[in-house]
C-alpha cells in the first residue's frame, strides 16, 4: 500500500487505535476521513486535525452502514482505502445465559466490517490502488477467556480477511491485517489486572514504519504482538495462553 496520496477512511476514528491511524496518515498528506458513533469524538479529532472529515456510522446497524456507504461515494469518489478499525470489548461470563453482550460484539466487531467492505468494494475495485486494512488482534490467536466473543470475533475477522485476499487477488485491492497487541486505550481499561500495555503513539508509529518498510506484507505485526501471534506455529500455545490469562500451567 502506498503511504500517501490516499483517500482513507477510518471506522473508530474518533479515539484509540483509529484516532492514531487516521492522525498520522493525515499528517503523510491523505485525505482522511473518521467514522465513528461518537460524535463529540469525532469533532475533538477534526478540530485538533483541520483538514480532516467525519461522518457518522453505528456500525452496528445496516441502515447506518448502507448510509455511510452512500455518503462516501458521494462526497469521495475517490475513496482507495478502507480501515475496518471500529469494535468493542466486553467481559463475559459464560456461566450465565445473558448472551447480549456476545450479540453486541458479533455486530460491531463482524458484522460491522463484512457490511462495510461489501458496500465499499465496488468503488475500490475502480481504483487503480485500493487497499482494505482489517484491524484484528493478537487475542485471535490466543484467547483472553473474560473476553471470549471479543477473542473469537477477531479470530473470525482474521479468517475473513484471509479469504477476501484470496478472492481479490487478481484485483488492484490489497488485503491488510493489522494485529496488534495490548494497546493503552480506553478499550484496554475493560480488562482488570493487566499491567502491562503498548503505549498507543508507540503502537501507531510501529505500525506506519511497517506500512512503509514492508509496503506490500499482508500482516502488520508489530515486535509486541509478534509471540502471540506466532504461539501455535512455533508451539507455545499452552505457555502462552497460560501468561496471556495469568493462570498457572495444567499438571497431569
Amino acid at each position: 500500500m502506498k503511504l500517501t496520496r490516499n483517500v482513507v477512511l477510518v471506522t473508530g476514528g474518533g479515539s484509540g487505535i483509529g484516532r492514531g491511524l487516521a492522525e498520522s496518515l493525515h499528517r503523510l498528506d491523505n485525505e482522511v476521513i473518521i467514522a465513528g458513533r461518537r460524535r463529540e469524538a469525532l469533532e475533538a479529532v477534526a478540530a485538533a486535525n483541520p483538514g480532516i472529515q467525519r461522518l457518522h456510522l453505528d456500525q452496528s446497524n445496516p441502515s447506518s452502514i448502507a448510509r455511510l456507504a452512500a455518503e462516501v461515494r458521494d462526497r469521495h469518489p475517490g475513496l482507495n482505502v478502507v480501515i475496518n478499525n471500529a469494535g468493542i470489548m466486553r467481559t463475559e461470563n459464560l456461566l450465565t445465559d445473558d448472551t447480549t453482550a456476545a450479540e453486541a460484539m458479533v455486530a460491531v466487531n463482524l458484522l460491522g466490517p463484512v457490511r462495510l467492505t461489501a458496500s465499499l468494494l465496488p468503488t475500490l475495485l475502480t481504483q487503480r490502488d485500493a487497499a482494505i486494512i482489517n484491524v484484528t488482534s493478537a487475542l485471535a490467536f490466543v484467547p483472553k477467556a473474560v473476553a471470549p466473543t471479543y477473542c473469537a470475533t477477531k479470530a473470525a475477522l482474521h479468517s475473513y480477511t484471509e479469504s477476501l485476499r484470496h478472492q481479490l487477488r487478481d484485483t488492484a485491492v490489497e488485503v491488510i491485517e493489522i494485529i496488534p497487541p495490548l494497546v493503552e486505550t480506553e478499550m484496554r481499561r475493560c480488562i482488570e489486572n493487566v499491567p502491562h500495555a503498548l503505549p498507543l503513539n508507540a503502537f501507531v508509529a510501529e505500525t506506519i514504519s511497517l506500512l512503509r518498510s514492508k509496503p506490500d506484507a499482508d500482516e502488520l505485526v508489530v515486535e509486541a504482538a509478534r509471540r502471540v501471534r506466532l504461539a501455535a506455529r512455533d508451539g507455545s500455545y499452552g505457555a502462552i495462553f497460560n501468561a496471556v490469562n495469568d493462570t498457572a500451567p495444567t499438571t497431569k
